[in-house]
């Protein structure tokens, strides 16, 4: 074989080569390849609380259904409640879809937020609103699976209030955490979204 022929052969050779190491850089940018780029978020996890009427509630109750869980507390000024109005309008908005739909509000205040309490307030909302508490221990566990930051705050006149994390989580069927859920938009925009996960 001359040596044209072999530099000919060479450079092809490369021009495939580079072709194939191009291509392949294109699968994994646009995630089309097999191996995933990345792990789903370890946000969510078994838990057992107690509901507003005194029931027992475990993750497993929720299962079959998509469902948004919000954290706060019922002396909570503004944020909580400000979200769990939109929240409600979000299911009234579902219509007959909002019974394939779960959302939980979980207290992260157990010295006042009894069962009692979470059934009082919750009465302003939406009836599909199910208020969740428990121990201490209990809801500190939930506060790490969903990694939630929450602290008591004293004031001056000896009372107390709570500072915590006020992201609404949305999670699919399995229980699975899909993505921060946006109430900064119109409520019937807010239910679309919602019933993709149905």
């Amino acid at each position: 074989m001359n040596p044209r022929t072999t530099r000919l052969l060479l450079v092809i050779a490369a021009f495939l080569a580079g072709l194939v190491l191009c291509f392949t850089v294109v699968l994994l940018v646009s995630d089309r390849g097999s191996i995933p780029l990345t792990a789903p978020s370890a946000i969510g996890g078994p838990f057992r609380l107690t509901d507003q009427n005194g029931n027992a509630i475990t993750d497993k109750d929720l299962k079959g259904r998509p469902f948004l869980v919000f954290f706060g507390f019922t002396h909570c000024p503004e944020i909580c409640p400000t979200a769990l109005f939109d929240i409600s309008e979000i299911l009234n908005k579902l219509g007959p879809d909002a019974a394939k739909v779960n959302a939980l509000f979980v207290t992260v205040d157990p010295e006042r937020d009894t069962p009692a309490k979470l059934k009082e307030y919750l009465s302003s909302f939406n009836p599909r609103l199910i208020g969740v508490g428990g121990d201490a221990e209990a809801l500190t566990a939930v506060a790490k699976a969903y990694r939630v930051y929450y602290k008591k705050v004293p004031l001056k006149d000896g009372d107390y209030t709570m500072d915590h994390t006020a992201i609404v989580y949305l999670m699919d069927k399995n229980g699975q955490f899909v993505a921060p859920f946006s109430l900064k938009r119109k409520p019937e925009d807010a239910a679309a979204d919602l019933k993709r996960y149905l």
